[in-house]
C-alpha cells in the first residue's frame, strides 16, 4: 500500500511506525534524523537496538564519521575524497548487512542516512520485499535555511555548498517518492506536535484459556453446530457459541463453497469474528469469494458458484438492499482475514494456524507473496496437468511451533514434524475435525452425507493410493507422531535412519508390519530383601502407588515374542495389506519369524483350526492380531544358546568342578583351604544352576512338533480393538483360541485384588522360579490405565527369578559385592520407552483397523522400531 497517511490523535498529527520491518529516513544533512531516533529511544517508541546510522557505521568500520577533502589541495582532496567513499561503501554495506539479519527475524530496524537518491531508497525495499516485511518512508523536508543554520553550528559542518546540493536534490525527489514502492510514506515539516506509535503485530495472539481449531468447514454448517456441541460450546441469548471456559474458536478458512450452507455458515463466523469470541484465518475459497464479492471478474468453480446462487435466493427472499448490505459486510469481512495467526503463551510462540501451510521463515510477517503461500500452499504446474501440484512444505518445518492447517483433505488427521492437517472432507463424505490446545486432542464428527459428488474426491484419490509408498523424506531427520495414549512421541533423526535401514533390508513387508510390542520394564524399586534383584512385592507396590485396585499377574514363558496377523481368507488378506495372505508372523523387531515353508505350515493349521471352530463366524471377523510368546526359545535364539550360553555354561562348570578337585587335594596334603573350597562350591553351584537355566526352556522340534504358541494379548478384530478391555477378558480370550487349535498354548496367570492375593501370587512366583522358570508378568487389571484420570502408567512390569536371572546378569550376580552393584541399576529410560512404545502400538493397531493409509500406520511402527535402536541397558 502506498499512501501518505495523515492520522490525527486529540489533533496532533500521529504517524505510525511499524512492528518489523525498515524505516528509512530520507533527508539532507542537519534535518533532525538523528535527534529524531533519539527522542524516539528517550520516548520508549524505540528500542536503541532498532536504529542503524551510517555515520555510526563509518566509524565503527574505518574510525570516522566524517572526512573532510574541501579545505585542502587538490592533490590532497582527490585522495582524501576516494578514502571518505571507500569507507562510505563499506560501512553501508556493513549496515545493511545487519539490516537484512534483522528483516530475516522480523525486527525493526530505523536506518539514519541522507538517503537523497532513488537508487539508494531502493536497495532497501527491495531488502523489504526479500525478507517479507513493511519499508516505509519518513521523508524530513525542512527549509533549506534551517539547514544552514544547523550546520553552522555542527562540530564538523558539511559545507554550505554541500548543504544547498542535498537540499536541491531532495526537492527533485519529492514528487517521485510516492511512487518508488514504499509500503507507506510520510512527509515531515516538523516533528513539532508530532507523535510517533508503533503498530502492534496483529497476527501474534494469546492462547488464553484455550482453542478450538476447526478444520475446512465448505458450508457444512449442521455437521459444524454438531462439532461445538461435542466441543461445549453453548448458544447464549444472541445465539452466540460460547465455551463456559472462555476458550476461543478459530477456523482455518475456506468455511464456503461445495456445501449447502454456505452463507449460514459465512455469517456465524462473521459474528462470532466480530464479537471477539472467535478468528478465521484466509483460504483459496474465501479470498476468491470476496473478490466476486467486489465485483471482480472471476471464476466461479469448484463449488464456489454455490454461493453465488445462495446470494441469488437470498436476494429473493430478502430484497436486493438486504442482498447488497450482506454482500458489502461479508467481503470486508472476507478480505479482513489475515493469511495465518500466531498464538503465543508466555511470550512463546506455541501454535500457528493456516489454511494451506506456511514456511518457517514466514511466521510472524504479512507480505503478498505469503498471503499467496497460505492460501494455496506450496504448489507447482507441471507440464500435461491441469491443477497444480501440491508440494510437501511441512517436511522442512523446524522451528518448533506446531502448525495447524487444512486446505488438503485426507481421511484422518495427520501429523507430521509438528505440523498437524485437519481437513478431513467433511464436503466429500469424510468428517470434520476440531484440534483442540493446549490439549492436543482430535473431536470429529462425520458428514451427514456427501455433499460434493466428485468421482475424483481427494478422499477417494487418498483410498486408491492407501498402499502407496511412504514418502521417506518425512521421517529421516526426526519426526513426531501425536499418540491418543501419550500425547506426541518424538523420535531423532539418527534413531530413524537406523530403523529406516533395518526396514529396508530386514523386516517384512510394510503393508504387514502393523505393530511392534513395547519393551517391558522391571519394577522401578529392586527388591528389598538382599537375596532377592527383583521380586514381584515391589510391582505390586508400583501398582498400588498409582491408584491400581486390581492387577493381573501372568506367567512370562521362555519364549520369543511374536505377533501374528491372522486372516479369514486370502481375500480378507488383499483388503487389509494389499495382497491375497492368510497372514504373517514376525518377531518384536519385525522380520519374520519362521522360514518361508515353516510360515506357510503354521498360517495354514492356524486358519483350518480356526475356521473349523468357527472363530472367525463367531467374532465376525475376517482377522484376529495377536501378541504371543512362541516357544521353545532355541527356536529362533539357537545361535546365542550355542555362542553365549552352551560353552560358556560348559566350561565354567568344568573350569570350576577341576579347581574344587585342586583346592580339595590340597586339603587332603594338610594346607587351610577350607574358606576357598567353600566359595568354589557355591560358585561351582552357580555354573551348573545357569547351565540349568537356559536348558529349561530348550527342546528339540521336528516340524510342528513341539512348537506352541500362547497369546497373551488379542490386539484386534477387523471391526475393532481390545485395547479398552481387561486382562482377565484377554486371558480368557486366549483360552478360547487354545480350545480352537492344538498349536495355542494357555497361559496361566491369577488376580491380585488383596493382600491374601498378594501372597498367594509370590509364593506361586517363588514355586516356579525355584523350578527354573523365568517369572511373572503383573499388570493393571485394565490394558490401559491412567494415574489420576491423566497420565499413563506402565502397563506391565516383569518380575524374573533368581535362577533365571543368571542368564541375564551373569554366572556369579547373586555374588553379595555384585547384587549390590546391581541393585544401583537405573531403570527410567526404559520406563519412558515402554510409554512410548506402547502408546505407538496402540495407535498403528487402531489406524490399521480404520484402513488408514499405509504412511500413516508407518509411521508408528517406524518410531517404535527407531525407539528399539536407542541404547538402553540389554538386561533390563
Amino acid at each position: 500500500m502506498r499512501e501518505q497517511e495523515q492520522e490525527r490523535q486529540e489533533g496532533q498529527r500521529v504517524i505510525s511506525l511499524p512492528h518489523a520491518g525498515i524505516v528509512v529516513l530520507i533527508g539532507a544533512s542537519n534535518s533532525g534524523k538523528t535527534s529524531l531516533i533519539q527522542r524516539l529511544t528517550e520516548e520508549g517508541t524505540l528500542r536503541p537496538s532498532e536504529a542503524v546510522s551510517s555515520d555510526a557505521y563509518r566509524i565503527l568500520v574505518g574510525d570516522e564519521e566524517y572526512i573532510d577533502w574541501k579545505h585542502r589541495p587538490r592533490e590532497e582532496a582527490d585522495i582524501v575524497y576516494n578514502d571518505y567513499q571507500r569507507l562510505s561503501k563499506l560501512a553501508f554495506e556493513a549496515m545493511n548487512t545487519i539490516v537484512a539479519m534483522r528483516c530475516r527475524l522480523g525486527k525493526l530496524t530505523v536506518v539514519d542516512a541522507t538517503h537523497l537518491q532513488a537508487e539508494h531508497r531502493k536497495k532497501y525495499i527491495d531488502l523489504a520485499q526479500q525478507y517479507d516485511v513493511p519499508c516505509t518512508a519518513c521523508v524530513l523536508d525542512l527549509p533549506e535555511a534551517t539547514l544552514l543554520e544547523r550546520d553552522a553550528g555542527r562540530d564538523h559542518p558539511r559545507g554550505r555548498q554541500r548543504v544547498k546540493q542535498q537540499f536541491g536534490q531532495l526537492k527533485r525527489s519529492l514528487r517521485g517518492i510516492r511512487d518508488e514502492g514504499f509500503d507507506r510514506t510520510y512527509f515531515i515539516k516538523t516533528t513539532d506536535g508530532l507523535q510517533f506509535k508503533r503498530r502492534e503485530n496483529q497476527l501474534l495472539v494469546e492462547i488464553g484459556a484455550g482453542m478450538d481449531i476447526i478444520g475446512d468447514i465448505h458450508g457444512c454448517y449442521d455437521e459444524m453446530i454438531e462439532l461445538l456441541d461435542q466441543l461445549g460450546y453453548v448458544s447464549d441469548r444472541e445465539g452466540l457459541y460460547r465455551h463456559p471456559e472462555g476458550r476461543q474458536l478459530v477456523s482455518v478458512g475456506d468455511i464456503m463453497s461445495r456445501g449447502p450452507q454456505s452463507l449460514r455458515t459465512m455469517s456465524f463466523w462473521m459474528r462470532h469474528v466480530d464479537a471477539g469470541i472467535a478468528r478465521m484465518i484466509d483460504s483459496n475459497h474465501g479470498w476468491k469469494i470476496a473478490r466476486y464479492l467486489d465485483g471482480r471478474k472471476v471464476e466461479l468453480s469448484h463449488g464456489d458458484e454455490n454461493v453465488a446462487a445462495e446470494l441469488e435466493a437470498y436476494a429473493k427472499e430478502a430484497g436486493q438492499e438486504a442482498a447488497n448490505g450482506l454482500r458489502e459486510e461479508l467481503k470486508q469481512f472476507l478480505l479482513s482475514a489475515p493469511g495465518h495467526l500466531l498464538f503465543c503463551q508466555d511470550g512463546v510462540r506455541r501454535v500457528v494456524v493456516t489454511h494451506a501451510g506456511i514456511r518457517d521463515e514466514y511466521i510472524g510477517k504479512q507480505s503478498k507473496r505469503i498471503q499467496d503461500f497460505c492460501r494455496y500452499g506450496d504448489t507447482e504446474f507441471t507440464a500435461g496437468q491441469a491443477a497444480p501440484v501440491r508440494k510437501e512444505w511441512y517436511i522442512h518445518h523446524d522451528s518448533g511451533e506446531i502448525i495447524v492447517w487444512g486446505h488438503d483433505p485426507r481421511p484422518y488427521p495427520a501429523v507430521v514434524k509438528n505440523t498437524v492437517n485437519i481437513d478431513q472432507g467433511v464436503v466429500f463424505g469424510g468428517a470434520l475435525t476440531a484440534y483442540r490446545y493446549p490439549e492436543q486432542q482430535f473431536i470429529s464428527v462425520k458428514a451427514h452425507r456427501v455433499y460434493a459428488a466428485d468421482p475424483d474426491s481427494p478422499l477417494i484419490r487418498w483410498e486408491r493410493g492407501r498402499f502407496s509408498p511412504p514418502n521417506l523424506r518425512k521421517f529421516v531427520d526426526g519426526y513426531a507422531v501425536q499418540t491418543g495414549l501419550y500425547g506426541e512421541v518424538k523420535v531423532r533423526g539418527e534413531l530413524v535412519k537406523a530403523a529406516l535401514d533395518t526396514v529396508s533390508h530386514y523386516t517384512i513387508p510394510l503393508e504387514e508390519l502393523v505393530y511392534l510390542p513395547p519393551t517391558m520394564s522391571p519394577p522401578p524399586d529392586v527388591a528389598a530383601d538382599e537375596a532377592y534383584l527383583e521380586h514381584p512385592r515391589e510391582a505390586i507396590a508400583y501398582f498400588r502407588a498409582q491408584g491400581v485396585q486390581t492387577m493381573v499377574a501372568e506367567k512370562k514363558h521362555m519364549g520369543s515374542r511374536a505377533i501374528l496377523l491372522l486372516f479369514r481368507d486370502e481375500q480378507a488378506g488383499q483388503a487389509y495389506v494389499g495382497r491375497p495372505t492368510l497372514g504373517t508372523i514376525y518377531t518384536r523387531t519385525g522380520r519374520a519369524f519362521f522360514d518361508a515353508k515353516t510360515e506357510a505350515e503354521v498360517l495354514g493349521k492356524l486358519n483350518a483350526d480356526l475356521r473349523a471352530a468357527a472363530y472367525f463366524d463367531h467374532n465376525d471377523t475376517d482377522l484376529v492380531l495377536l501378541d504371543a510368546e512362541i516357544v521353545p526359545w532355541n527356536l529362533k535364539a539357537r545361535e546365542l544358546i550355542s555362542a553365549q550360553y552352551a560353552h560358556v555354561a560348559e566350561a565354567a562348570v568344568m573350569d570350576r568342578e577341576q579347581l574344587l578337585w585342586k583346592l580339595r587335594e590340597a586339603g587332603q596334603d594338610g594346607r587351610e583351604v577350607t574358606e576357598w573350597i567353600a566359595e568354589m562350591e557355591k560358585k561351582l553351584q552357580s555354573a551348573q544352576t545357569f547351565r540349568e537355566a537356559f536348558q529349561k526352556y530348550c527342546w528339540d522340534v521336528d516340524g510342528l512338533e513341539g512348537v506352541r504358541i500362547a497369546p497373551f494379548h488379542t490386539l484386534a478384530h477387523s471391526n475393532r480393538t481390545f485395547f479398552g478391555e481387561t486382562h482377565v477378558w484377554h486371558m480368557e480370550h486366549s483360552r478360547e483360541l487354545t480350545r480352537a487349535s492344538s498349536l495355542f498354548l494357555e497361559t496361566e496367570y491369577r488376580t491380585i485384588a488383596s493382600e491374601a492375593d498378594e501372597a498367594e501370587v509370590i509364593r506361586w512366583w517363588q514355586d516356579m522360579t525355584e523350578e527354573g522358570h523365568e517369572g511373572i508378568v503383573i499388570k493393571p487389571g485394565t490394558f490401559i490405565f491412567r494415574n489420576g484420570g491423566s497420565r499413563m502408567i506402565q502397563p506391565a512390569l516383569k518380575v524374573r527369578g533368581r535362577k533365571y536371572l543368571h542368564i541375564i546378569y551373569g554366572i556369579d550376580y547373586l555374588q553379595p559385592e555384585n547384587l549390590k552393584r546391581l541393585k544401583q541399576r537405573k531403570t527410567g529410560k526404559k520406563e519412558r520407552h515402554a510409554l512410548m512404545e506402547s502408546a505407538l502400538g496402540v495407535e498403528s493397531v487402531e489406524r490399521f483397523i480404520r484402513k488408514e493409509p499405509l504412511e500413516r500406520v508407518h509411521e508408528c511402527v517406524l518410531a517404535a522400531l527407531a525407539l528399539k535402536s536407542d541404547p538402553v541397558d540389554p538386561r533390563l
